[in-house]
């Protein structure tokens, strides 16, 4: 099953506009069974990409969201000690109580490496974690196992899976994690590749809507002091607003009228200084 799926290459999938250079890396990780880390911005399809290789390869994705206080044995397994202890006191499960193994829950890298076929894993926003997590997460990658100290038990991965990982780059991350994997810049898609994009999700568009809305979404993203810029996610969220107003007419955009900015902006700060920006558009 696994040198079956070696032979996969990637294409891309159907919400997902692909450019050659990341199509490669994809290609060129899988063959080499080594993780992907993907850094950019918010909104420029890093968590996307996973679910577009699961899909072209037809694999199963197990996410794991790191969070900043999450421990590795989280991603790998739970003891689940309360459960048993209930069990033991009320006597009124089917498991057997003395049998600890009974009471292991696999953590999504468990799961992968468990899996009966193989499987995409994404763990998404690595940088959130310490370096401590980021370095012995690359060790059990490398390895392909972890052991399980309640019942001194060694997991071997099935099948080793497709990993991509993640970083917004809100923190460095260290020597030797960028050393294990290969590394891939996703930069926030220019005009032409953002259209393409949205033709992806919008087929029948109308092309001035089009045009007016990709215009103007790149000057509010230019607005100086944004704290959270709008990503491909809220325009295609605001597309679809704009296209749900019946009162809306698309040559209103080209004439300093933006409606739903609260589409495209999500703090309070960054909704005020886009509001005064078309104010003076509109003034002068």
């Amino acid at each position: 099953m696994l040198d079956k799926n070696k032979k996969k290459n990637f294409t891309g999938a159907t919400k997902y506009v692909l450019d050659d250079e990341l199509a490669q890396i994809v290609n060129i990780s899988t063959a080499l069974e080594m993780p992907l880390l993907l850094k950019g911005e918010p909104g420029t399809g890093k968590t996307m990409l996973a679910h577009a290789v699961a899909e072209n390869l037809k694999m199963p994705l197990l996410i794991l969201n790191v969070k900043s206080s999450m421990k590795l044995v989280e991603a790998l397994y739970q003891y689940d000690t309360l459960t048993r202890l209930n069990d033991s006191r009320f006597g009124d499960s089917k498991r057997d109580v003395s049998n600890i193994e009974n009471y292991i829950k696999m953590g999504k890298i468990g799961q992968a490496f468990t899996a009966d076929e193989r499987t995409v894993l994404l763990i998404d926003e690595i940088d959130k974690a310490d370096t401590d997590f980021q370095d012995d997460m690359l060790d059990v990658l490398d390895q392909m196992q972890f052991d399980i100290i309640e019942i001194d038990k060694t997991m071997s991965a099935k099948n080793r899976p497709v990993i991509i990982i993640t970083s917004n780059a809100k923190k460095d991350l260290s020597d030797p994690f960028l050393g294990r994997c290969n590394f891939h810049h996703i930069a926030f898609p220019d005009p032409k590749m953002m259209k393409k994009i949205i033709n992806v999700h919008f087929p029948d568009i109308n092309n001035e809507l089009m045009d007016n809305a990709v215009s103007t979404f790149y000057r509010l993203r230019e607005i100086e002091s944004i704290e959270k810029r709008p990503a491909t996610r809220e325009l295609i969220n605001w597309i679809r607003a704009l296209e749900n107003d019946p009162d809306f007419k698309p040559k209103k955009l080209a004439k300093g009228d933006v409606p739903f900015l609260g589409v495209l902006f999500k703090k309070s700060q960054d909704y005020v200084r886009a509001a005064g920006n078309v104010t003076r558009r509109r003034v002068f």
